[in-house]
């Protein structure tokens, strides 16, 4: 291919390039054919999925797992449509891509062109900036504009329509393409004096607590938290789940949150997942210290908490981090025995679980899951991806490894197939073990297809009740056992699904049935499945008395 840019299209995929995109999450349609045709000469690959929605989902697995920027591509109309919900996922995740989208040509709109379509206000609320590319010299700029935002401050998604003449149009080689630096982030200046204040009130505080959000659950941000635990002797407590104080990977963390006395939200957003910031389940002389990169987010806590929100800082959370542990040069002054008491609280599970009973040819869920804890310890970078529902919390209560993706604080369902695709891509060689619901499987199970395409190998576990279970649960709960409706499933073998689109499935009854089938699966080098029985038992609420 000569080094002349000719096309919109191939000044895209060279500022691609410079932004060190290495894989595009796509489904194919007419108005982004000219890209899918500049890419062919280039070391970008392309991961063709069978929706548009799997393809948003697999780019944000991608970000959370590799910290790169995450790339969806999809054709304009309903193809934008489709793509669209995944966004959500993304955002509650706080995870950085940006949604590519083809879209009627420029010099058609208002006509009645083909698939025309308001694509940018579709997705503008569900992302941090959304806009047409209304040029052929400003699509490099354009993308590296989208990528810069969606990595700074409060990561998230970002979305650009792409005309299709824009695309097929002439790029002028004299026209100045991004650099490197282009597509960084734009740091937010942290505010020392207050940040040195709160560490100050923080190690004077008998029992305080450092939250933290999404952004920083992946396993290079967990690092960076375990450092910043290390420097100032504090509990610091990850949050990504919907059900927030209650996440059963949290253990029995709520009884000791109800003790703090101060609380520091670093980037973690005072919403319905710590019930607002009410007593009982804070202290009701509780103070709280913030330091988020959206003044919005400060203005809300302000708004429920009132007065108890004694210092604030608006600087994004990597920058806090690093000012925090170079400012610390205090003495902790708080006791070691509420450090151990906090990660005794989280560690705790009853032991009641093991013992659990269950139904003929069924399993209780922990039973079902706990034996695979071994795969996930048998490799330093295994992955374990949490779907939602009862058995995505029972997931997240008995299984642990290096890497996690999990539905995030949208409580949103569904995604876990694509996530797991992605995280077999961003992880070569690494154990995937992906837990999913019956009603999930339904979702992005042609997914698997695309797995075998790219040979991207994962362990699928399907938690099999027969039964949309989160919601049978609520109605027993709300409503009485005598009205629950509009919840049943088929016990259908999902394991047979998995092999008729060319991976490998075992159906498993009993619990010792578990490991052995679960080997066997890995052995085979595919897109694995165990369909297991399972008793539709609520999700865990853990307490210790």
């Amino acid at each position: 291919m000569s080094t002349k840019i000719k096309r919109g299209a191939d000044a895209l995929v060279e500022s691609m390039q410079t932004a060190g995109v290495s894989n595009v999450f796509t489904l194919s349609g007419n108005h982004i054919m000219p890209i899918f045709d500049a890419v062919y000469d280039h070391k970008i690959k392309l991961i063709h999925t069978r929706h548009e929605a799997a393809a948003v989902h697999m780019a944000d697995s991608w970000a959370r797992l590799t910290g790169e920027i995450g790339i969806a591509m999809v054709t304009g109309g309903p193809g934008h449509a489709n793509a669209v919900s995944a966004l959500y996922t993304a955002g509650m995740a706080e995870s950085p891509l940006v949604l590519l989208s083809g879209h009627a040509p420029i010099n058609q709109l208002g006509m009645g062109a083909f698939q025309e379509m308001a694509q940018v206000d579709i997705a503008a609320p569900l992302t941090k900036a959304s806009w047409v590319c209304k040029s052929v010299s400003e699509l490099p700029s354009d993308f590296a504009k989208a990528v810069s935002i969606a990595k700074s401050g409060r990561p998230g998604p970002v979305h650009i329509s792409l005309p299709s003449d824009v695309l097929d149009n002439a790029f002028d080689s004299s026209t100045s393409m991004p650099k490197a630096a282009d597509f960084e982030p734009i740091p937010m200046k942290a505010d020392k004096l207050v940040i040195n204040e709160m560490i100050t009130a923080l190690l004077k505080a008998k029992k305080p607590l450092v939250l933290t959000g999404p952004m920083m659950q992946s396993q290079a941000g967990r690092k960076v938290l375990a450092s910043l635990e290390a420097s100032l002797g504090i509990p610091v407590i990850g949050m990504e789940s919907p059900r927030g104080i209650g996440d059963p990977c949290l253990g029995a963390f709520s009884e000791v949150l109800a003790q703090s006395d101060c609380v520091l939200l670093l980037g973690k957003k005072l919403d319905f997942t710590l019930k607002f910031g009410k007593a009982p389940n804070f202290n009701q002389d509780c103070v709280f210290f913030q330091i988020d990169p959206e003044i919005t987010e400060i203005e809300r806590t302000k708004r429920a908490v009132g007065s108890k929100l004694q210092l604030s800082a608006c600087t994004d959370v990597h920058s806090a981090i690093q000012a925090i542990i170079e400012l610390n040069g205090h003495t902790a002054s708080v006791a070691r025995e509420w450090q151990t008491e906090v990660h005794a609280a989280i560690a705790y599970r009853p032991a009641a679980w093991s013992s659990a009973p269950s139904s003929p040819n069924k399993l209780h869920p922990a039973q079902a899951l706990a034996p695979l804890q071994a795969i996930l310890d048998s490799h330093p970078e295994s992955v374990l991806v949490s779907d939602g529902g009862e058995i995505g919390q029972w997931a997240q209560a008995c299984l642990k490894a290096p890497n996690r993706v999990i539905n995030g604080v949208a409580g949103s369902i569904g995604a876990g197939l694509p996530f797991a695709t992605a995280a077999s891509l961003a992880r070569p060689g690494a154990p995937v073990v992906a837990v999913v619901g019956d009603g999930t499987f339904g979702f992005h199970s042609s997914e698997i297809d695309t797995a075998v395409r790219y040979q991207l190998p994962f362990l699928l576990i399907v938690g099999n009740d027969a039964c949309w279970n989160a919601e049978h649960q609520i109605q027993i709960r709300e409503y009485g056992q005598a009205r629950v409706i509009g919840c049943e499933l088929l016990p259908t073998h999902y394991e047979k699904v998995c092999a008729a689109f060319g991976g490998f499935g075992e159906l498993v009854t009993e619990k010792e049935q578990v490991l052995p089938a679960a080997h066997r699966a890995i052995a085979s080098k595919l897109p694995s499945c165990l369909n297991i029985m399972i008793d539709g038992v609520p999700a865990p609420s853990i307490r210790r008395s």
